[in-house]
């Protein structure tokens, strides 16, 4: 494969997996893509597959699907490998087998995807609001906060040992942070796509096309800080419905009043999501999801304030949702609240500029 990066994350096979489901229920919007009559999805070099990898070669061709060499625009256009697996259900079984094998592989990954310390995501937690909260007092909403657009000044880190799994892990050693990429911050004033924000963080307000503002943010921040916790993303899905079932299994049923104004009525019958529980996707959601608080690793105090402040961030209503200069005032951060806490972040980012 030569400079070419394999991936064997999952969650990048995933997204080729759930390419096949959409190309199957033909909702992958605005993409004119078709299959030839062997499953395999008909691409040319420079398209964009499920908004974040460009293709960039063919590198080899299996059972299952092709392997085409791609930018991962999602990883600063690092070089990967991508398996893209035909479009024929025996195929997409087997794809969700393989899955499973990674997902308990990366169990055994000695630090990929580790949830980080308490103090350390209160540390992050504390230094984002700050940052967004500028933001919106200045009108303007970011619209594409994820981790990968939070980075570290220091990447150094020190080995821990982990007494559980009796292993060495990586312990970031300074948790000062940035946030980064502001090509598709947008003014209150301005023109207001209709479709914003990564998938995994993306509010529901804008799966449902009800406008969006500041909230939208909010609601990003708070999957950010559920996978710094759980050290998993919290809505792993590609579908706009799906996507909506998982919200509803882990926050409850999505408000009336919400459903009634949503230009998405396709996804809705009776003032219900239209979502059947019995199908291979409403097992996955089943599976794959729980109500929020179940997530909980521990019922210390402030794991239980912890989870309270994600339950404020991802109220479904977006004028119920806590801002963030309110979030900076929550019980969970008021161990940063000591005289001199403020100023040692400040002097923090005068060091890394």
């Amino acid at each position: 494969m030569g400079k070419t990066k394999l991936y064997s994350l999952y969650k990048g096979f995933l997204d080729c997996l759930c390419l096949c489901l959409s190309r199957r229920s033909g909702e992958a919007a605005g993409d004119d893509r078709r299959d030839n009559e062997n499953g395999h999805l008909i691409y040319k070099t420079g398209d964009i597959l499920v908004d974040r990898y460009e293709i960039v070669d063919t590198l080899g061709e299996g059972t299952f699907g092709k392997v085409v060499q791609c930018l991962d625009h999602g990883r600063r256009g690092s070089q990967i490998a991508l398996k893209i697996i035909k479009n024929q259900e025996k195929y997409r079984e087997a794809a969700k087998l393989e899955i499973n094998v990674l997902e308990k592989i990366m169990l055994c990954d000695s630090n990929s995807f580790l949830p980080y310390p308490m103090s350390q995501i209160r540390q992050m937690a504390h230094q984002i609001f700050h940052a967004v909260s500028f933001l919106h007092d200045n009108k303007l909403t970011h619209t594409d906060l994820k981790p990968e657009n939070i980075l570290f000044v220091n990447s150094d880190y020190s080995l821990v040992y982990n007494t559980e799994k009796k292993c060495n892990e990586r312990r970031i050693n300074d948790t000062a942070v940035r946030l980064v990429d502001f090509g598709s911050a947008t003014f209150d004033h301005e023109h207001h796509s209709a479709v914003i924000s990564t998938r995994h963080y993306r509010a529901p307000e804008v799966i449902m096309e009800l406008g969006w503002s500041h909230p939208c943010d909010v609601w990003s921040i708070g999957c950010i800080l559920f996978e710094y916790y759980e050290g998993f993303t919290l809505f792993q899905t590609h579908d706009n419905k799906e996507h909506l079932a998982m919200m509803e299994r882990i926050q409850g049923p999505i408000p009336q009043r919400m459903i009634q104004r949503s230009r998405k009525q396709k996804y809705f019958q009776r003032g219900r999501l239209d979502w059947n529980e019995c199908s291979k996707a409403g097992r996955y959601v089943k599976d794959k999801c729980k109500p929020l608080r179940k997530y909980l690793l521990s019922h210390g105090v402030e794991h239980h304030q912890f989870f309270n402040l994600l339950e404020r961030m991802l109220e479904y209503e977006p004028s119920k949702r806590i801002s963030l200069s309110s979030a900076l005032g929550h019980p969970f951060l008021l161990p940063l609240a000591g005289p001199g806490r403020s100023q040692v972040w400040r002097n923090s980012c005068d060091r890394s500029r």
